[in-house]
């Protein structure tokens, strides 16, 4: 038994090396490192600085709908809401309501990209 212990070779790690090296190669190379979606966001402005005597509009957001000034409506129909008659300078006031999670809450940022004039603030719990 002794003889058996005595004549193992120690395991080269070279190799083991050179096969991690060539995978993380190959992710590196095939993987896309590109933006889908963007959405900007800025900070919060001064509440005296509206100029315009036009009411805010009110967005509620949760994980099943959306209502806007109390009209239920889906993300993709929003063009047939009030949004799509507001000026420009509307105030929106954007409410999370539920359990809203990060992705519904991109989605409905991006559907209002489409009303470039209006002025979003999203408030928080």
């Amino acid at each position: 038994m002794r003889d058996t212990a005595r004549m193992r070779r120690r395991l080269s790690m070279t190799s083991l090396i050179d096969v991690i090296f060539l995978l993380l190669l190959f992710f590196m190379l095939s993987s896309t490192f590109t933006r889908f979606a963007e959405v900007e966001i800025l900070a919060g402005q001064q509440a005296g600085r509206r100029t315009q005597d036009v009411p805010p509009m009110f967005l509620q957001l949760s994980p099943d709908g959306l209502t806007v000034n109390g009209a239920p409506h889906r993300l993709d129909d929003l063009q047939t809401s009030a949004l799509a008659r507001a000026t420009s300078g509307t105030l929106v006031l954007l409410s999370l309501r539920g359990a809203v999670d990060a992705q519904r809450l991109t989605d409905a940022l991006i559907a209002l990209r489409r009303f470039p004039g209006l002025s979003l603030t999203v408030l928080g719990r």
